[in-house]
């Protein structure tokens, strides 16, 4: 799971409150390759409304904070998924949900959300999740193949 590091003693939902954002590293690698361990600068707002498919939403796991993808919209919350994950989350709800990533570094670049790139990339990345998923498990099938023949 990708998360964020906490600010502190202080909780995100409280700086997002004060602040109207919260900005921090990225922890974890399961939005890659978009968002790198602790690499990436993330910057998070609340949201305005219901999260759209594609958008990257920041939610609450028990005391977990996550960044994932909305890959479904459903009328009492939404379908989530790591990019670089295979099980999908499909209890999330608007009460979960504190932030959507609205800003994005990799070092000094900015990565244009809005920007046909990144606009093809969500929308590729999550269209290949099935190519994506059967890739894995392949590989993780050969690779425990392998190590038996050692």
């Amino acid at each position: 799971m990708t998360g964020v590091e906490a600010p502190g003693p202080a909780r995100i939902e409280d700086v997002i409150a004060a602040e109207g954002m919260f900005v921090s590293t990225s922890v974890g690698t399961s939005m890659l390759p978009l968002i790198r361990d602790r690499r990436d600068t993330i910057i998070v707002t609340p949201p305005s409304g219901r999260l759209r498919k594609y958008d990257v939403a920041l939610y609450r796991r028990g005391d977990r904070y996550i960044l994932h993808r909305v890959v479904e919209v459903l009328p009492g919350g939404y379908v989530i998924c790591g990019d670089n994950c295979l099980a999908r989350e499909y209890d999330i709800t608007d009460a979960n949900v504190i932030g959507v990533l609205t800003g994005l570094y990799r070092g000094d670049r900015q990565v244009d959300l809005g920007g046909i790139g990144y606009r093809a990339y969500a929308r590729i990345w999550v269209l290949l999740y099935p190519v994506r998923a059967l890739w894995k498990r392949v590989r993780a099938k050969l690779g425990a193949i392998r190590r038996r023949l050692r």
